[in-house]
């Protein structure tokens, strides 16, 4: 498929894991891919594997940075009609043991980082030809109790502001209706475990995690950056504002029952 020929996104966090993931699927469908990351040296490595792609430097949490990033992929992609936003930081602490600082060490990053990527990309995202997409990445866990208050918080913050912008910026509020652009998209995809690098000291995890998940396994970078592309594409060119979960079947109930008590074991997921 060439479901995105002609089009150019911005993916934030996308040297490694699902946002390279997501990187290569759209690239491979033709768009021109802004691959940004804080490390950047893993930007390029990413970037060079991929036909067409550039890597630019961004620490969502510097807001001056975002906005040169923005610009910089603007400029060098000729506009940008998609926003993949995958910057996420989990702590796996207790609310006993969250401060200030851990706080803002995870929330920032997720929730604010996102928000800071999305204002930059507005007037570029309202000029795009056929409207503007948006996909945030969310979790299972900004979906259900599942533990990591911090992260789980921010997660499930995403949520709700993708659903005020997909109505905010929609045709009908934008009095754009008909118009090939002047309006955008947004809309969530929320994993649920994703065999990234943030699990390579934890390999024993996989297997007791795996058997919470209905469809027997957990993720992969290219299962979550599947239906990224589907939101980001014209194939879901009537979608606006949904959480779409890629969670193997866990929010449908987990796999793993204790018999003897009847309780469902405890798992913590985190992509």
């Amino acid at each position: 498929m060439n479901r995105f020929t002609g089009k150019t996104a911005l993916i934030t966090g996308a040297a490694h894991g699902i946002g390279a993931a997501c990187a290569r699927r759209l690239t491979n469908e033709g768009a021109r891919v802004a691959i940004t990351d804080i490390d950047i040296t893993a930007a390029r490595a990413t970037a060079a594997e991929l036909n067409g792609a550039t890597a630019i430097a961004c620490d969502v949490t510097d807001p001056q940075q975002v906005t040169t990033a923005v610009e910089a992929a603007a400029a060098q992609l000729g506009g940008i009609d998609i926003v993949i936003n995958n910057v996420g930081v989990a702590g796996g602490i207790t609310l006993e043991e969250l401060d200030e600082t851990e706080w803002h060490r995870q929330v920032d990053p997720t929730l604010h980082g996102t928000i800071r990527v999305t204002q930059a990309a507005i007037p570029h995202l309202l000029t795009a030809p056929g409207g503007g997409a948006v996909v945030s990445i969310s979790s299972v866990n900004g979906l259900a109790a599942i533990g990591d208050i911090a992260y789980s918080a921010a997660k499930a913050a995403l949520v709700n502001m993708t659903q005020n912008l997909a109505v905010e910026y929609s045709p009908a509020r934008t009095g754009t209706i008909g118009a090939a652009s002047g309006w955008a998209r947004f809309n969530v995809v929320a994993p649920g475990t994703v065999a990234t690098r943030v699990w390579d000291d934890k390999p024993t995890n996989f297997e007791r995690l795996r058997r919470a998940y209905p469809l027997g396994r957990v993720g992969h970078p290219d299962d979550i950056a599947a239906a990224v592309a589907f939101l980001a594409g014209p194939d879901a060119s009537w979608i606006t504002g949904i959480t779409l979960p890629v969670d193997g079947g866990l929010l449908a109930g987990p796999a793993v029952f204790i018999p003897d008590i009847g309780r469902r074991e405890t798992v913590t997921p985190n992509e």
